[in-house]
């Protein structure tokens, strides 16, 4: 049986979590049902709102998967999320079917906050175990993971109207079956095993990164190719569906080249990686408290005693108590908040922002917003991890200038100009992939890797509080105001006014990120200098060891 230690069991065990994450953002696709939930339980639009709002809620139960990441391994994580995924958009099937009566709107609420909350538990298995696995590489982890999780709305929603023709009962059926299939299979394969421990394989790492991420971007174009070019007929709706699953398993074959590889690599070449390790080994003391250390530590308990005694500082392990008594935590927390939650905003308002600006179609700009904050994630993580290597740039910067850029998009679309929505979709969907895959290392790169499962989902809480606070509070107000005071009571607002103070207050709270992102972008400074300085003392070393 393959190795889950051998290079070509780790990177079949990321492979997984790749199909994981390309699956996961099922909790976006609430408008490809919602309609049909709304007529067979005899919704009103506001007692609908709440449903997605349960939905959302089901995200800040993601603490409970950050406790249990710390305590539990990376495969019962999965099946606990995959269960509860099943079961929740499994009722919710048996009702849009009709296979049962609709059930009382305080039970659909459970159910719909169930499935919100399945994603959490694949999320936080997916992103602790790999980006332990790959600690050199974090930004890159970062930004494949969570640009996969950008594209799995498209790719549900492509292969449903290929194959189903939107059929909302079995588009539900997709969303409960076929993550809980995924996820058992990652089960099998996704272990957290040691990193790579020397600059050849460190590099090797890169190569095949590079190579998911290549393999990423034509799904993207893929996806983007169909949605712009409008109806197809079936059998090219076929083909279409046959082909993207084909580019979705497209990266088992890295694995599959590098158990090809082991079979025929002279036996002189492990006693080579033997010598190398023990020439490499001692350097990665040198890295900035690296959590590679921790068995070692945890094998003393007079150093760990000393350890405990003593307060961690930036780029060391932290306790969750620890790190919230940071003043760092709390920059990036707040900064957090202002980019996603404006982020959100513009996605949840997105249809009546066109229908305000006269758009009858506004499917156009949910496929850019969606396609372009793939390429932000997937761009974002890469670059910023080379800015690392390469100089020792503070991961955070590239924060502040998504925040900055953002702002400018809102400027934009409050003054309303022609092509004003399309720009600011695509703005705002690269600065929202930005801000999602930079801060998702920067996180593990401050505070340490062993309570990372839940220092990350209270970072996360941002997603359901900023589209609270933004979405529900500002755009909702601000919006029925606009509408009532123009349309005589109406509930609907046309014109470029009925948005343009929500947007300039989005924009003004992106500039307070933007400060706070600088902020503790020079907070920072000496940390990344030593991640910097560490990694390019191990390349020296590995050159002049003949690597």
């Amino acid at each position: 049986m393959l190795s889950p230690t051998s290079p070509a069991g780790k990177w079949l065990g990321f492979v997984t979590a790749v199909w994981v994450q390309a699956i996961s953002g099922n909790n976006y696709t609430f408008s490809n049902y919602s309609d049909a939930l709304k007529s067979l339980m005899a919704l009103t639009q506001l007692q609908l709102n709440n449903l997605s709002v349960a939905k959302d809620v089901g995200k800040a139960f993601g603490l409970l998967a950050g406790i249990a990441s710390d305590r539990l391994p990376s495969p019962v994580i999965l099946l606990i999320g995959s269960i509860e995924g099943f079961i929740g958009y499994g009722v919710q099937w048996l009702v849009v079917s009709r296979r049962i009566q609709p059930l009382p709107y305080w039970a659909m609420c459970i159910f719909m906050c169930m499935g919100g909350n399945s994603t959490t538990w694949m999320n936080t298995a997916i992103l602790v175990t790999c980006i332990r696995n790959f600690r050199k590489n974090r930004g890159p982890v970062s930004g494949i993971l969570k640009g996969y999780v950008g594209l799995s709305t498209a790719i549900f929603t492509d292969i449903c109207s290929a194959l189903f023709a939107d059929d909302p009962a079995k588009f539900l059926v997709m969303l409960a079956v076929i993550p809980f299939v995924v996820c058992l299979t990652a089960i099998v394969f996704l272990r957290e095993i040691p990193p790579s421990s020397t600059a050849t394989e460190e590099n090797d790492d890169t190569k095949y990164f590079g190579v998911i991420n290549v393999l990423a971007v034509v799904i993207a174009l893929y996806l983007l190719a169909f949605d712009v070019t409008g109806a197809h007929g079936r059998l090219f709706s076929q083909v279409f569906a046959a082909v993207l699953l084909v580019l979705l398993a497209s990266p088992i074959s890295i694995p599959i080249y590098l158990a090809l590889k082991n079979l025929i690599r002279p036996c002189s070449d492990s006693k080579t990686m033997d010598i190398e390790r023990n020439v490499t080994e001692p350097l990665l003391a040198e890295e900035v408290k690296e959590p590679v250390v921790e068995a070692e530590v945890e094998k003393n308990v007079e150093v760990m005693e000393f350890v405990k005694k003593r307060r961690p500082v930036l780029g060391e392990e932290h306790t969750i108590i620890e790190a919230l008594k940071t003043l760092d935590f709390w920059i990036l927390f707040v900064s957090f908040l202002c980019g996603v939650g404006t982020g959100l905003t513009v996605m949840n308002n997105m249809g009546q922002m066109g229908l305000a600006l006269g758009y009858t179609d506004v499917s156009m700009f949910v496929s850019l917003t969606s396609i372009w904050g793939f390429f932000g994630r997937i761009l974002s993580g890469w670059v910023s991890e080379y800015f690392i290597k390469r100089a020792g740039m503070p991961r955070p910067i590239w924060n502040a200038a998504s925040q900055i850029l953002m702002a400018v998009g809102y400027t934009i679309m409050a003054i309303a100009m022609p092509g004003s929505l399309y720009v600011g979709s695509i703005v705002v969907g690269i600065c929202y992939g930005v801000r999602i895959a930079v801060s998702v290392p920067t996180a593990s790169e401050l505070f340490g890797l062993k309570y990372y499962g839940l220092i990350y989902n209270i970072l996360i809480l941002n997603l359901p509080l900023g589209s609270f606070l933004f979405s529900g509070l500002l755009a909702g107000f601000l919006y029925d105001s606009e509408a009532t005071r123009t349309a005589g009571g109406g509930n609907t607002c046309l014109g470029a006014h009925c948005y343009r103070l929500v947007f300039v207050v989005m924009a003004i709270a992106c500039i307070i990120g933007f400060g706070l992102d600088v902020l503790l972008s020079i907070r920072t400074k000496s940390v990344y200098s030593k991640i910097h300085a560490s990694r390019r003392s191990k390349k020296t070393s590995s050159v002049s060891n003949g690597q």
